[in-house]
């Protein structure tokens, strides 16, 4: 087969994405208010800003924004683990990043599936941050090996979709028809079930154990248990979710509110309630309830540098060694003011961020004559050159546990022995991450050398 018949991965993921948002709508009907409120909020955002709006044409990034989010999902198995990734290379998106959730009282480590390069992020950035169980951090031994027994028993792939896995990577591609039927074939793998694996007894010590324990191994699959859109204003949303019969969490994960939004903050609303059925000791089903899926809403600041980091991750400690959050916003307000009076010391304005090599940016030639003899820093103060910040494409994982808690309904923080991993991880996953600092340095690097060869060739040209 020609690889010019194959449908490219960037088609396949955004053809995913949808399908994943209409499922999730048709499951979770308080997801699609979101979306509605999400698109308001950015319109309106859009419209009183609009250097905002300009930036962004600019650069290319405006149209990604109304078909940005990300999903999350938590497998039980190293197998699982292997074979989303041969999943997720299908549709061109690859690990990046390790994150060990087990030092913020969750257990589980993770990575983020998602596009890598600009043009594939431009056309459809979908992600999906996906976690891995640690058996080995349920304490009860009995428990534990109930749990593996049950999640090894269960197979979360279709025949079809790894058929059409394997075909891809053997083909080198999938075209029309394969496409389609390989999104409906892994859709299968994310869908709910209302029927749970395990007996009521068994789900209860899981659950006893940690609720995302009993999550991840009671059901037949990694259902998933939320997408989130990008949003331009996080804080107008929050505002507004009440007035569309949506509760939040008391706390936005993060950085506090800024004129130059950094990292990544989310908020959500609460994990619903949930009617599943379980098989009693005579083999009968009886009703139940479990407690998973929730709504997520993100705003995304600029990609910071391990120097940016760390100031980030001071403060962050600092705000909290005065104010702990509670997962049930018990002290929000006390928590936002610590956090608000830390950052103080996190510079505000772009200039000082690029200057102190706090962030990342995109550098772009904006003369039309010949610019000879400058180094960058001059170019940029002649008006020659601009810089725009390299959008965080990645997760945190204090903001990731603080989610999981709050809507998991969790009103005391587990405890657990940090313990990453990330070579163990690797190992499961069949591949090494991503770092995701050489990741944005490499692009930063490359559009500086992009940005000064555009202007020699200018110099050359008159």
């Amino acid at each position: 087969m020609k690889s010019s018949t194959f449908l490219s991965p960037d088609a396949i993921r955004a053809s995913f994405s949808s399908a994943m948002s209409s499922m999730y709508r048709t499951e979770v009907p308080a997801y699609g208010t979101l979306l509605s409120l999400v698109a308001e909020v950015n319109v309106k955002t859009l419209a009183d800003k609009p250097e905002l709006a300009q930036r962004l044409e600019q650069t290319d990034t405006l149209d990604r924004i109304s078909e940005e989010r990300h999903g999350a999902i938590r497998v039980g198995t190293p197998a699982e683990l292997a074979m989303l990734r041969r999943v997720f290379a299908v549709m061109g998106m690859y690990p990046v990043g390790y994150y060990d959730l087990s030092e913020a009282g969750v257990p589980v480590h993770s990575t983020a599936f998602r596009p890598v390069g600009d043009a594939a992020l431009k056309i459809n950035p979908f992600r999906v941050f996906t976690s891995l169980l640690r058996l080995d951090l349920i304490e009860d031994a009995a428990l534990r090996e109930e749990a593996r027994k049950t999640l090894e028993a269960r197979q979360i792939f279709t025949s079809k979709a790894i058929e059409l896995v394997e075909k891809a990577e053997v083909d080198g591609g999938l075209d029309v028809t394969d496409a389609a039927s390989f999104v409906e074939e892994i859709l299968q793998t994310f869908r709910w079930h209302d029927q749970a694996s395990v007996s009521n007894d068994l789900y209860r010590r899981l659950h006893d154990a940690h609720r995302l324990i009993a999550d991840v191994v009671s059901f037949r699959g990694p259902h998933i248990n939320h997408l989130t859109p990008r949003t331009l204003d996080i804080d107008a949303v929050q505002t507004l979710m009440p007035a569309h019969g949506i509760s939040p969490k008391a706390v936005i994960e993060g950085p506090p509110t800024r004129e130059c939004p950094i990292l990544l903050r989310q908020t959500s609303f609460k994990a619903l309630e949930e009617t599943v059925s379980f098989i009693n000791s005579e083999g009968n089903w009886e009703k139940g309830s479990h407690t998973a899926r929730f709504g997520e809403i993100e705003q995304r600041g600029i990609a910071l540098t391990p120097k940016g980091r760390a100031l980030y991750d001071r403060l962050l400690t600092k705000s909290r060694e005065i104010v702990r959050p509670a997962a049930d916003g018990s002290n929000a307000q006390a928590y936002i003011a610590a956090l608000d009076d830390a950052f103080k010391d996190f510079p505000d304005d772009w200039e000082t961020i690029r200057s102190e090599k706090l962030g990342y940016f995109r550098y772009t030639p904006v003369a039309t004559t010949a610019v000879q003899g400058r180094d960058l820093e001059e170019l940029i103060r002649e008006g020659a050159v601009q810089f725009d910040p390299i959008v965080y494409e990645d997760f945190l994982p204090v903001s990731a546990a603080g989610i999981f808690q709050s809507n998991l309904g969790d009103t005391n923080v587990q405890k657990f022995a940090a313990s990453p991993s990330q070579q163990e991880f690797e190992t499961h996953l069949g591949a090494p991450v991503l770092d995701e600092f050489e990741h944005y340095a490499n692009l930063e690097t490359t559009s500086i050398e992009a940005c000064l060869q555009r202007l020699r060739t200018l110099a050359l040209a008159s």
